[in-house]
């Protein structure tokens, strides 16, 4: 298996999908014994806790608008922010549009969707197919009838989710209102941020001795952004593969520096392919803040058994929001001798 395959299939192991924000391990769950089957993490179940409270509709915008749209300046990957648009105007069977064109990232990886109260459920709105690979502009939809007034304005909640990487991007809604008229709100811009994250102290070319010492490395993140962020977590994955053997958990040592000492943390084996992952402890219990930083000092060691066919690893770290992750980095090492 050639160095880029292999490296997808480690980082798959840990994110769902390779450069794209997608799942990663919760702490405390293992990898499933088979492929593709899903994982319940207590991110996931928080999640969904949240889902079941009905969102605040309150009007938003003036009275001399037909249409207002809201939307935060600032939409953290891996979070949903919320918007919300606001009818002032009556419509029968009507739609309303969001007109969406983005900057750094493709408008296919915004997820938008909006609340339903008579069955207390998000959904997604409906798409336009975009034809390109990097589509720029996306337009999302819904159909909707109300007998809205400046005096009894229709708000419908909504929000929504960059999953990639990123950038900003600009809404612009409008509605048409079922009689032949069609109304827009001012354009609304936003900037999807993520925490800073940095590695240190992993050299370009590190190479691990079978029983030999270990390597550091430092994974920062700090939160850059204006909201907080719960569920942060981190994981580190790694593979590695010879002629005729792989590397197994039992093969690799990592350690975790907390509360002033070093412990082990157990790497636990992919149900799909010989990699492996691990859940990085928490360094705190709650969320963390804007312009606080959470600090995952950890080593790496190969193990004495690690098969003599294995030369070399490919291995890194992924961090996340959730389920949702925003950043990973490759930490390849190679492997050599016997102590």
């Amino acid at each position: 298996m050639g160095s880029a395959v292999a490296l997808t299939a480690g980082l798959a192991l840990v994110t769902g999908t390779a450069g794209q924000a997608a799942a990663i391990p919760a702490a405390g769950t293992k990898a499933t014994e088979g492929c593709g089957d899903a994982q319940v993490s207590a991110a996931q179940a928080a999640r969904a806790a949240a889902d079941a409270t009905p969102p605040e509709r309150r009007a938003v915008g003036s009275t001399a608008e037909k249409i207002s749209y809201s939307l935060p300046g600032q939409a953290p990957i891996g979070l949903w922010t919320r918007s919300g648009v606001t009818l002032r105007t009556p419509v029968t069977k009507g739609t309303v549009r969001l007109d969406v064109d983005s900057r750094g990232f493709g408008t296919d990886s915004l997820s938008v969707q909006r609340y339903v109260p008579e069955t207390h459920r998000w959904v997604d709105l409906d798409t336009r197919p975009s034809g390109s690979d990097t589509p720029q502009h996306g337009v999302f939809t819904f159909p909707v009838t109300a007998a809205a007034s400046a005096d009894r304005p229709h708000t419908v909640a909504l929000r929504l989710q960059d999953l990639d990487k990123p950038g900003t991007f600009t809404v612009t809604a409008s509605v048409q209102d079922g009689k032949g008229h069609t109304y827009k709100s001012p354009a609304r811009t936003a900037a999807a941020t993520r925490p800073a994250v940095s590695v240190s102290g992993w050299q370009q070319h590190t190479t691990l001795t079978r029983g030999g010492p270990a390597s550091d490395v430092t994974l920062t993140v700090k939160n850059t952004t204006d909201r907080d962020y719960p569920a942060l977590g981190a994981s580190y994955f790694a593979y590695g593969a010879g002629t005729g053997h792989a590397l197994t958990p039992k093969d690799l040592v990592l350690q975790q520096y907390r509360s002033g000492h070093w412990e082990r943390v157990d790497l636990v084996a992919g149900g799909c392919d010989p990699g492996m992952s691990a859940a990085l402890r928490s360094t705190s219990k709650k969320p963390l803040a804007p312009g606080e930083s959470a600090v995952y000092r950890l080593r790496v060691a190969v193990a004495s058994s690690a098969p003599r066919d294995v030369t070399s690893a490919d291995a890194g770290v992924s961090v996340g929001n959730g389920d949702l992750s925003f950043f990973s980095r490759q930490l390849p090492f190679a492997i050599k001798g016997k102590k």
